[in-house]
């Protein structure tokens, strides 16, 4: 409510209108899914049983195999992804937009009926299956706090593809050359921080349109990586690219837990330390004086030039430390697991990363859930594969792409960016 001068003087209260920002983006997404999955399961009906085996032969706890009817089943899940669509709309209608958990409980249900149906007279092996998810997650995850660290402080990375290739290629050559794992990780993050300082300082400095830069870099580093892969690494293999792998550790007592234990505690170093670089970034951005200066830069950078942040200053070393991260979620690809780099290894993971950071809404936390639900499109990929399905290999190929613009395009409803995302500063 507010108030107007009328021509006598008297004041006079009026009712101000409120924009409608509702999105109704999310229940038209999931209306449209819930009529494919209708389509799929109506055209090629399915019947027999599926099995979801929850254990393996070396858990310490062993749960007993799951067994569900197919045909119940697939309609079941279809009725309560009708009802998860039509909540999503209520919601929408009432309070302008749909909540998360509408949205989670709508993903995991519907793998849970699509797995029902794909795997029909087989068995999912369940770890397995969330053991190669998070397997493949674990470069997302790394570029996608790269990339919510890089708009947040005012700087769009679209360079997080070649900072992770980067990362793969000195890995595995200083790994292999020093017989050091570990020393490859420190050297990845170098090369990461490097890749991130030439984004820096043409963006920042020069204020050179920040995409351009980014799309100039991946170009470069992959010619570069690929250059030398053929001219160098290939002729020597036996000396420059047969990097030796880290270790895995079980961590006592939770890698025992059924199901998550073997998933998320019989890993790596680099497992571990993404935990870790998750649970730091999301405190320090949102609890410490680092993470409040950090949102400032990116928000309104005018203000906070005013308070005494220096704001070019502070852009420039936060996109060095995500360069760095960046630079560790590489060395997945190669020392991670022990495999020699190749051209291009990286596939796209950058991009992928980058659809993650928008579905995360720019949240450290929220992006990672994101990394891990396209990280689980790439491992039910391999694993229906496995199994047999009857899906065709080339939807499978393309599941997890599919996944990335489902939740981009589809669920993600209204969403904005930090405000100075993208746009230079110049104090004065």
């Amino acid at each position: 409510m507010s108030t107007v001068t009328t021509p006598d003087g008297a004041i006079a209260p009026i009712e101000l209108q409120k924009a409608d920002v509702r999105s109704w983006k999310a229940p038209i997404a999931l209306a449209i899914f819930a009529a494919l999955y209708a389509l799929l399961i109506v055209a090629a009906p399915r019947s027999g049983d599926t099995t979801f085996r929850l254990s393996t032969g070396s858990d310490a706890v062993q749960l007993g195999d799951i067994v569900v009817p197919v045909t119940l089943t697939v309609w079941v899940v279809f009725v309560l992804l009708l009802v998860l669509t039509a909540l999503a709309a209520w919601f929408v209608r009432a309070r302008g937009t749909t909540p998360l958990w509408v949205i989670a409980a709508y993903i995991v249900i519907l793998v849970y009926g699509f797995l029902a149906w794909a795997a029909s007279g087989a068995a999912i092996p369940v770890t397995g299956l969330l053991a190669g998810a998070v397997a493949l997650a674990i470069p997302l995850i790394y570029g996608a706090l790269t990339g919510v660290i890089g708009e947040r402080v005012g700087v769009v990375n679209i360079a997080i593809e070649g900072q992770l290739l980067a990362g793969a290629f000195t890995a595995a050559v200083v790994a292999t050359v020093t017989g050091l794992p570990i020393l490859g990780l420190l050297a990845a993050m170098v090369a990461g921080m490097l890749v991130a300082f030439v984004l820096a300082a043409f963006s920042i400095k020069y204020l050179v349109e920040q995409v351009i830069v980014g799309v100039v870099l991946n170009v470069l580093v992959t010619g570069l990586t690929s250059f030398l892969f053929s001219q160098v690494l290939q002729p020597n293999a036996a000396t420059l690219n047969t990097p030796p792998r880290f270790d895995r550790i079980a961590i006592p007592l939770l890698s025992d837990i059924p199901v998550l234990g073997p998933v998320l505690f019989r890993q790596t170093i680099i497992v571990y330390l993404m935990y870790l670089a998750v649970a730091l970034v999301w405190f320090g951005m949102f609890r410490t004086r680092w993470g409040l200066r950090l949102r400032a830069v990116g928000e309104h950078p005018q203000a906070a030039d005013t308070v005494g942040i220096r704001v070019n200053p502070t852009r420039f070393w936060n996109v060095l430390l995500a360069g760095a991260l960046a630079g560790l979620g590489g060395t997945v690809f190669t020392i991670g697991n022990g495999i020699a780099f190749n051209k291009e290894m990286t596939a796209g993971a950058g991009f992928i990363a980058l659809a993650a950071v928008i579905f995360g809404q720019w949240d450290p936390i929220k992006a990672t859930l994101a990394a891990l639900l396209f990280g689980f499109a790439s491992s039910l990929q391999n694993t229906l594969s496995v199994i047999g399905s009857p899906v065709p290999s080339e939807f499978m190929l393309m599941l997890p792409y599919v996944v990335t613009i489902f939740v981009v395009a589809g669920v993600v409803g209204r969403s904005r960016g930090p405000a100075a995302a993208g746009l230079p500063y110049v104090k004065g």
